[in-house]
């Protein structure tokens, strides 16, 4: 196994990560910059009023996007395996 295979497993293996995480950060994201604008506009400094809504936010696009999340992991690994030999 030589250093640039390492190097790709590892770059395939970090887009994988960045892929299927993506929704789930950016959702939070947006539901903390609604939040944070809700409470600079109605001078709400309450600290807890950021977690709820983002935790629900990304329970719901785990909901949504949790089939295709597992799909792609699971294809990754497959192709891992698979190619086992080659890198061996």
């Amino acid at each position: 196994m030589t250093i640039d295979t390492v190097v790709t497993i590892a770059q395939a293996t970090l887009l994988v990560i960045i892929k299927c995480s993506a929704p789930m950060l950016l959702s939070s994201l947006i539901v903390g910059l609604i939040v944070s604008v809700f409470q600079t506009v109605t001078s709400i400094q309450e600290q807890t009023l950021t977690f709820v809504p983002k935790i629900l936010t990304v329970f719901v696009v785990l909901m949504v996007f949790g089939n295709w999340i597992l799909t792609t992991i699971i294809e990754y690994i497959n192709n891992l395996w698979s190619s086992i030999s080659q890198y061996v």
